[in-house]
């Protein structure tokens, strides 16, 4: 007899621009500096058009060559330190426990839950914020660190299209990043099916992320920052060209249409539990009897 597994939901979470209204670095690298944030992007991206080189691996190592300019040490340490200095969309800190609360309710216990972040933000960061308890693993860049405990070089580094082999190690159950995800694994031994995951991004740089979840089916929400109308564009054209299947301001509080949506698409997902479970019985019951069938035909 085999038991069913697709009974957990995973919601996963892009960080800056999606949790954030700003990218987690002007909060906590970039103020210690005295690099403002508009100016140090704008760095960046000419540096990488300069050396034709990746902008996230372009804007680790300026972080690292800018800090060691000030003396401002780059360590786990320090970053945790400063990442108390992010703030949040309104409702972001209580809203993890409370959805987490609302589904083990509204389901007497039996779909669990899963909280993920798959940011090309810092790890160490993250790890430091008040809300890095309520995550099950957080998939993000990060930088190896020498016997000094300084930032020497990047050691993981995830950007737009890289965020997609994360879908798919949540997807396999294969969560340590020195584990190769190319193995085929059959469908009933997939932790997470993808009909079973959300994805929550705020723009272009989800795309991929958006499209892979939606493809394999499973559902998207684009958030934008209240009162930007260039987000809110961008928004809009995600949903139009299918990227996405809702939009909604940021806003995480109780009872706010981003939180109404996110239930929608629980329900939605609860809902092909409870079929792909029945559906499963059916097929254990019927493979068992097969298998005596062929069992007593053999003697």
């Amino acid at each position: 007899m085999v038991n069913y597994k697709h009974n957990t939901i995973a919601l996963v979470y892009d960080f800056d621009g999606t949790l954030t209204p700003q990218p987690m670095q002007e909060y906590t690298v970039l103020p210690e500096i005295g690099i403002k944030g508009k100016s140090f992007w704008t760095k960046v991206k000419k540096e990488s058009e300069r050396t034709k080189g990746e902008e996230i691996l372009t804007y680790m190592r300026l972080m690292i060559e800018m800090s060691h300019r000030e003396k401002f040490p780059v360590t786990p340490k320090s970053l945790k330190k400063l990442a108390k200095n992010i703030k949040f969309y309104p409702g972001v800190e209580t809203y993890f426990k409370r959805i987490s609360d609302y589904i083990h309710k509204k389901y007497n216990g039996n779909i669990k839950v899963r909280h993920y972040i798959i940011s090309a933000g810092l790890r160490e960061i993250i790890e430091g914020t008040i809300i890095a308890k309520n995550f099950h693993k957080i998939f993000a860049s990060e930088y190896y660190f020498d016997e000094y405990q300084h930032a020497v070089f990047p050691n993981v580094i995830v950007n737009d299209t890289l965020k997609t082999q994360f879908l798919f190690r949540i997807n396999k159950g294969v969560e340590d990043l020195n584990q190769s995800i190319n193995k085929h694994t059959p469908y009933i031994n997939r932790a997470i099916p993808f009909q079973n995951i959300l994805y929550l991004g705020d723009g272009l740089t989800d795309v991929p992320c958006m499209t892979v979840t939606r493809q394999q089916g499973g559902y998207a929400i684009a958030v934008y920052k209240t009162r930007s109308q260039r987000g809110k564009k961008i928004c809009k054209e995600l949903l139009l060209a299918q990227r996405a299947d809702f939009i909604a301001q940021a806003d995480f509080r109780k009872n706010s249409e981003l939180e109404k949506l996110i239930k929608l698409a629980v329900h939605n997902m609860a809902a092909g539990i409870e079929y792909g479970k029945e559906s499963f019985s059916q097929w254990n019951k019927y493979r068992g009897k097969e298998n005596n069938v062929n069992k007593k035909r053999k003697k």
